[in-house]
């Protein structure tokens, strides 16, 4: 009969448990420097709502196969996870890392639980397995506490990557070819060198804004320069589906016609729809010819798969549980990691409510002392809790982001929805904006002049709205429409445009041009029109009914817009006037803000 065996190794530290978490607990990086294999998983719903999860890997010639149970953590005290094997040395193979703060430093202690299977599995542990673990947990967390310190650039040392001959000789032309346009911003080596040298949990999913962050830049000159790096053949771009519940990508397609309106997560057992600003993420990944990264993963499920997640325990029916939990005020959601509710909390401080599964849902009871957290399953199978912090987007860049800028929609004309279909954004920024008087302006300067003119009034509006982290989606006429992520960007585009107007009137050297000006925000819809990523819906109506209100040389602002806690402070010294007036297409009067800015330069003629 086989007998559990089980080493606890430990370690001091003097950092504290909450620097040490992100490193500590990442499975996926640890793997792959313990040269791990990759491996794919394999979910089945059962009869009473949990999931099978069956793993499978390639260790030499050998396929083993798995049954891989829900990590547990408790974010930033530790971790644990079994796996049961169908074949191989093992029967079961587990690991527990436990975090204690203790006198301005860390105690820490990794556990590992092993119950061979035969004759073999009893050799390997004979032949010095636990020595060879401890060895390696040493190394790497030491390593990776000296990267927590900022004493190092990278956690773990990472086996060599695996590059296509002739990948290095290729990499120099494409970031002379990013560097040569206007969206290189010097950081195309850079980028370069993280898709031929990055760990390949970093490479396979690279996330502009998390570079952005490591390297201390603009966010938009990240997101630029992957964009531009995708035309000069370095990178792939994807547009990620992700499941609302778990974050995970469970649908990736490199072409925006290709993405569904929904999807199915075998994780949650649920199925979703997309939403442009809330759950497709672009993401990017190196080229086949830069870089070839294996399909699989080295953990799966591990606590930084999912950093929003902070508390994940798995109780048996009628199971109550206390574990110690820090959480500070925020906004919270509580769930099962099983199908089923989910509720939302804001937490003020003191003692976190009770989180409770009854079989229905989820809810809340009696708080127990602060630091501490009581978990209870009053239902009648097993039920795995859930608490994530609602922040979860910080590295997130939403497909709503990316095609509200303008080096997207400049280097991407044909990424576009397939005709017919649409896809939710939850809220865009949308401006309009036209000439006054154009057509006695045509008439003073000439056809030729006056369409000059206006090309030059085209070109400082883009810059302007290029500038705010924003995207010209479309002329009519005289008219322009543009679209932000950002309200608040928005609204500094257009404070930018009507201040910096007497400047380029001052340019021309001649006649002047008066912008009038509409500015909202609200939900819509992404559609395909003449061949064009464009919107649609009662946001882009009132949009531009709102500029038809503005006298010129001034801004008209929805008064839902003005009102937004990002733009109210913008607004604050432009004195604005309220007004309201009847549009058409709309049955109730409309109210909205007008502004005056102040212009520099000489006044329009």
């Amino acid at each position: 009969m086989s007998r559990v065996h089980r080493r606890t190794f430990r370690f001091r530290f003097d950092l504290p448990p909450e620097k040490l978490w992100p490193v500590l607990s990442d499975t996926a990086r640890f793997n792959e420097a313990t040269s791990f294999p990759h491996y794919t998983l394999e979910e089945t719903p059962r009869p009473d709502g949990t999931m099978r999860r069956v793993a499978r890997a390639r260790y030499g010639p050998l396929k083993i196969v798995w049954e891989e149970t829900p990590y547990e953590w408790v974010a930033p005290h530790g971790f644990n996870q079994m796996r049961h094997f169908r074949n191989g040395p093992f029967r079961a193979l587990g690991a527990r890392v436990d975090l204690e703060a203790r006198a301005g430093g860390t105690q820490a202690s990794f556990t590992v639980t092993v119950e061979p299977r035969g004759v073999v599995g009893y050799a390997i542990l004979a032949t010095g397995f636990f020595a060879k673990v401890g060895r390696a947990v040493d190394r790497l967390w030491r390593g990776a506490a000296l990267h927590a310190a900022g004493l190092r650039p990278i956690p773990f040392d990472l086996p060599p990557p695996r590059l296509p001959a002739g990948a290095r000789d290729r990499v120099p032309a494409m970031v002379a070819a990013i560097e040569q346009g206007p969206h290189g911003h010097g950081l195309a080596r850079r980028l370069a060198d993280y898709a031929l040298e990055a760990g390949e949990v970093d490479a396979a999913r690279i996330r502009p804004l998390r570079l952005a962050r490591l390297w201390g830049v603009e966010r938009r000159q990240a997101i630029e320069v992957c964009l531009a790096a995708v035309e000069a053949g370095l990178l792939g771009l994807f547009w990620d589906l992700m499941c609302p519940r778990c974050r995970g990508p469970k649908v990736s397609v490199s072409g925006l016609d290709e993405l569904p309106k929904g999807a199915h997560c075998s994780s949650c057992n649920i199925d979703y729809e997309g939403n442009f600003a809330a759950n497709v993420e672009v993401s990017f990944r190196p080229a086949p010819s830069v870089r070839d990264i294996a399909g699989g993963g080295f953990c799966l499920s591990g606590p930084q798969n999912t950093p929003h997640v902070l508390v994940q325990q798995a109780l048996m029916p009628g199971e109550t549980r206390e574990v110690a939990f820090d959480a500070g005020p925020g906004d919270y959601r509580l769930r099962t990691l099983e199908a089923g509710g989910q509720r939302n909390l804001t937490f003020a401080g003191g003692g976190f409510p009770a989180v409770i599964a009854d079989g229905e849902g989820i809810g809340e009871g009696e708080a127990a002392a602060a630091g501490t957290l009581r978990l209870v399953n009053r239902g009648a199978v097993p039920r795995t809790i859930v608490i994530e912090s609602r922040a979860w987007a910080a590295d997130a860049l939403t497909a709503h982001q990316a095609t509200t800028m303008q080096c997207f929609r400049d280097l991407f004309p044909d990424q576009i929805l397939r005709p017919g279909e649409d896809m939710a954004v939850g809220n865009v920024t949308l401006m309009f904006t036209d000439l006054k008087g154009s057509t006695a302006l045509y008439e003073r300067l000439g056809d030729g002049a006056a369409y000059r003119l206006v090309r030059e009034h085209f070109a400082f509006l883009a810059a302007a709205i290029r500038r705010h982290d924003g995207a010209l989606v479309k002329t009519i006429g005289d008219a322009v429409m543009a679209a932000f992520s950002d309200p608040a960007q928005g609204v500094r585009a257009a404070l930018a445009v009507q201040s910096e107007t007497g400047d380029f009137n001052a340019r021309q050297g001649g006649e002047g041009i008066v912008i009038k000006m509409g500015v909202h925000a609200g939900p819509c819809i992404a559609v395909t029109l003449n061949d064009r990523l464009d919107y649609f819906g009662s946001t882009v109506n009132l949009a531009a009914r709102l500029q038809g209100e503005s006298a010129g040389e001034d801004i008209v602002l929805s008064e839902t817009l003005a009102v937004d806690p990002a733009v109210a402070p913008l607004i604050a010294g432009q004195k604005p006037g309220r007004e309201t007036a009847c549009v058409k297409g709309f049955a109730e009067p409309v109210p909205f803000i007008r502004l005056s800015p102040v212009r520099s330069g000489s006044a329009a003629a």
